[in-house]
């Protein structure tokens, strides 16, 4: 690339080709390679990472295939627009056999074969399955049959699909609910918030050997943050285009200027995710110019302040887990409990599917938007919601508490999973909970 010499880089920082030396390492996305690694110590081990377009699932992927050990034997099926035994055939030639020519029941008794030889053999099989959201509900349904392989002791095919949010969706839907109840860890990799995208744009430099801290001046990050919403593909995209703006100006430095340049030249608008919220954080910072932030929880112990957070527009994580927002040190709180999402519309809490539940007063609920001044409780802590946002953005309507179905909620009866000081990490896994859940002790590695 003819500018690489004009700002003195090794290689090209913002190229769109997957490439995991350049992975930047989000707390999201740390998360998700944990999840992915449990299924090489867990041996039935099924783990479904969803995100975006655009939001790192395959750059993900080959950083984690890149660490397997020798006694990890794996399979990746990306092309997934496949009949039932089509796919079959696919995963066994992934594996090294020519299976073309055989019937369904013979595919079928060649992977179970060959995963029992593995097996027998101190081998691990792992089958990876990209751009999963494109299965058919037959394939699916195969694969929770494959799932199913075992020994007289243990399942002997670990299982990890990846998508786009339409697999999220698929699964929900009520034919796959036996596929569902053996995902152990589920996870969706959202967009880079303000701070994310500038140390991803700086990492990226840094990987390509750039020895100017301000090649991308100051000013730039938000405008960038704002044109590509935080989706990392969009971002190589557009700094990209910059330097190329800057190089042909004969600048030595990324400016404003030339972010507009290649927002001009890529015709861009300024970008909206799925939620709407990038459109709405611009129109909180322009009601308070003070502060981002818009919602302030404050954690209660036997009736005592303990902690009083605020946060900007995003998700926020409630748990016992130090690495999570708004953490909690007690036995009755799950890991990642329940989390926070807010946005210029309010906030919304969700239960995690945690084991002690989320109240509001004595009702049980499971997701339900806060009102301020709003009080639930969390094991024997309470969170008090304030609302940070000026008067004409709050919403005056007040939908009613979503109360948990007893067949979608997993509530163990009580006693099933009761914690204490001595609960193993391992058991957690066991938790199973919508677009996060608690990861062992491997998490903080």
């Amino acid at each position: 690339m003819s500018y690489l010499s004009h700002f003195n880089l090794e290689d090209q920082p913002f190229r769109l080709t997957p490439d995991p030396d350049y992975l930047y390492w989000s707390k999201q996305h740390a998360r998700a390679k944990a999840y992915m690694e449990s299924t090489i110590w867990l041996a039935d081990g099924f783990v479904v990472i969803t995100g975006e377009i655009g939001s790192g699932k395959t750059t993900l992927l080959q950083s984690f295939l890149a660490e397997l050990d020798n006694d990890v034997v794996y399979a990746v099926v990306s092309q997934t627009q496949l009949t039932a035994t089509q796919f079959l055939q696919a995963v066994l030639t992934e594996f090294g056999f020519k299976p073309f020519k055989m019937r369904k029941v013979e595919l079928l008794d060649m992977l179970n074969m060959f995963l029992i030889e593995q097996y027998s053999n101190g081998k691990k099989v792992v089958l990876i399955v990209d751009e999963a959201q494109n299965l058919s509900r037959k394939v699916l349904e195969e694969i929770r049959l494959m799932s199913g392989i075992e020994t007289h002791k243990e399942k002997v095919l670990r299982i990890i699909l990846a998508g786009q949010p339409e697999l999220r969706d698929k699964l929900e839907t009520p034919g796959l609910k036996q596929l569902v109840q053996r995902v152990r860890l589920r996870f969706h990799l959202g967009p880079l918030d303000r701070r994310e995208t500038r140390e991803y744009i700086e990492h990226r430099l840094e990987v390509a050997g750039c020895d100017k801290k301000d090649l991308v001046v100051e000013q730039c990050f938000e405008m960038i943050h704002r044109y590509t919403g935080g989706v990392p593909r969009l971002i190589n995209t557009l700094c990209d285009s910059a330097l190329l703006c800057a190089f042909a100006d004969g600048r030595d430095s990324v400016t404003p200027a030339d972010i507009a340049s290649a927002v001009a030249e890529l015709d861009w608008q300024e970008h909206e995710n799925s939620t709407g919220v990038h459109e709405k954080m611009r129109e909180i910072e322009q009601r308070d110019p003070e502060s981002s932030h818009i919602t302030r929880i404050e954690v209660l112990a036997d009736g005592e302040i303990v902690d009083d957070l605020s946060f900007e527009p995003g998700r926020v994580i409630v748990g016992r887990s130090p690495d999570n927002e708004i953490f909690i040190r007690s036995k009755f709180v799950s890991r990642h409990h329940a989390q926070l999402v807010s946005n210029d519309d309010g906030c919304v809490i969700e239960d995690l599917n945690s084991t002690n539940g989320v109240f509001l007063g004595e009702r049980q609920v499971k997701k339900y938007r806060l009102q301020d001044g709003d009080v639930v409780s969390v094991g024997v802590h309470e969170l008090v919601y304030h609302d940070l946002r000026t008067p004409e953005g709050v919403a005056e309507d007040e939908p009613e508490p979503e109360d948990l179905d007893a067949e979608d909620s997993r509530i163990e009866e009580p006693g099933e999973h009761e914690f204490d000081e001595e609960q193993s990490d391992e058991d957690e896994f066991e938790e199973s909970i919508e677009g996060e859940i608690p990861i062992d002790k491997q998490e903080t590695a």
